[in-house]
């Protein structure tokens, strides 16, 4: 019997966490290919792609916030069997993202080049990550739809429909950017702008087929969802509970993230475009394990949902060690290869110098990224004390990785891998508090 548990929760984990991770690489690829086939244009094109994307990821951390309560609360309910509950947290859960783009659509729309300038003093770059900005923000509104169907295809353990949708945004991307940057086919010649055109028009597909893949799937299932959005004050006491943190945190922790930014385009240009050069990589090795975190908070949300307190409490440990193996063996391919993927890159030798130091400074604190993503990102959220993350990500951000980072940079006057080193302390902090809030379970509640 047990040894039927534990293959049950295995291919559990597989079927959610496989996808989604198939998945979110392929949404990394996006990034990456823009990354590769602007690299040809030089230094300040790659600069210019990096900081407009940056500003663009304070939209994704908080649409990420949205989809992370919906499927705490969707979990959970499943989890109990409630369906008129599923569908409130679905519904309300889309509302709201839909509300977060159209609010980030007119920033990128009326300000760009003020919000550019926030992150660089340099006039051509400015003019390049503003062009680009201007145009990424039109795909916020189909990731919106796209974020919160598939957090609902997940809970319904038919991860593999957003897989499906993703690898065709992929395919239709890389051609896109083909012909838009190099001005192919008949195509104007459009470089940077390009990349932001081929961005949108994937992700609008990306939107289509999922819904597609929802409307069929829903058919076949039991389950029917009831157009709800509102809530009794109980219940709108809860959401808040959940989604006001996670947004707090995920907010504060991307202005961290930007504030690193600033560090690095202030340190130089070379700095900040071998710091972009990197991007892709950091966020294709995270992005392989995020499934085991989405699988996390699923799996471990219904089991708190339906009461089964030791049960969650022992499938936690083993997603985490999961996630420790997993990161361990990233790392040490990327270490093994972290010297040809630089030189893809038509740059200047020492740009390519500094994007291999801070690839070495990340195979080492990543294993500590994956466990901070899968423990508190995960497990301890699942329980809906979302207030504990946010604490632990303010503290490791705020008090350690900003101060660190500013005075390495500015004070020390340290070489940018240097500068990556002190500021990514702060994982090991959070790290360290995170182990701690789990152990004493208090994280595990039914909602």
């Amino acid at each position: 019997m047990e040894k039927n548990k534990e293959k049950a929760f295995y291919k559990t984990v597989v079927r959610i966490a496989l996808p989604v991770t198939l998945q979110s690489l392929l949404q990394s690829s996006f990034s990456v290919v823009d990354q590769l086939m602007i690299g040809k244009l030089g230094s300040g094109s790659i600069a210019g792609v990096g900081l407009g994307g940056k500003f663009s990821s304070l939209y994704s951390v908080l649409l990420a916030a949205i989809t992370t309560a919906a499927g705490i609360m969707i979990s959970q309910y499943m989890g109990k069997k409630d369906e008129k509950e599923v569908g409130r947290s679905f519904f309300a859960n889309l509302m709201f993202a839909a509300g977060l783009a159209v609010l980030f659509m007119a920033l990128c729309m009326v300000f760009p080049e003020k919000i550019m300038g926030l992150y660089t003093k340099d006039g051509d770059t400015r003019r390049i990550a503003a062009g680009y900005l201007l145009i990424l923000a039109v795909s916020y509104l189909p990731m919106a739809v796209t974020g919160i169907v598939s957090v609902l295809l997940r809970c319904m353990e038919a991860a593999k429909f957003p897989l499906y949708a993703s690898i065709a945004g992929a395919v239709i991307n890389t051609g896109l950017n083909y012909v838009f940057i190099f001005g192919k086919a008949g195509f104007p010649e459009l470089g940077v702008e390009g990349a932001a055109i081929a961005t949108v028009l994937s992700q609008i597909m990306v939107c289509g087929l999922t819904l597609w893949f929802f409307r069929g799937h829903y058919k076949k299932q039991s389950l029917r969802l009831e157009f709800l959005w509102r809530f009794d004050g109980e219940r709108k006491r809860q959401l808040l509970e959940i989604l006001c943190p996670i947004i707090v945190c995920e907010f504060f922790w991307s202005l961290g993230e930007n504030v690193y930014t600033a560090i690095y385009g202030n340190i130089g240009t070379d700095a900040c475009a071998a710091m972009t050069l990197t991007i892709p990589v950091q966020t294709l090795l995270i992005g392989a394990l995020s499934g085991l975190s989405q699988a996390a908070g699923i799996i471990i949300g219904k089991a708190l949902g339906a009461g089964e307190y030791e049960r969650a409490y022992g499938e936690s440990k083993k997603l985490m060690l999961y996630g420790l193996c997993g990161s361990l063996l990233l790392s040490a391919v990327l270490l093994a290869t972290r010297k040809y993927y630089v030189q893809i890159y038509e740059v200047e030798p020492e740009v390519r110098r500094m994007a291999y130091e801070i690839l070495t400074v990340f195979a080492a604190v990543s294993p500590v990224k994956v466990q901070n993503m899968i423990t508190g990102g995960g497990i301890i959220r699942s329980g809906g004390k979302t207030k504990y993350v946010m604490c632990i990500d303010f503290i490791g951000t705020w008090f350690f990785g900003v101060p660190l980072g500013l005075l390495g940079a500015f004070v020390w006057k340290l070489p940018i891998a240097y500068v990556y080193f002190l500021l990514s302390m702060e994982e090991c902090i959070r790290l360290g508090i995170t182990l701690d809030v789990f152990k004493k379970r208090r994280w595990m509640r039914t909602i």
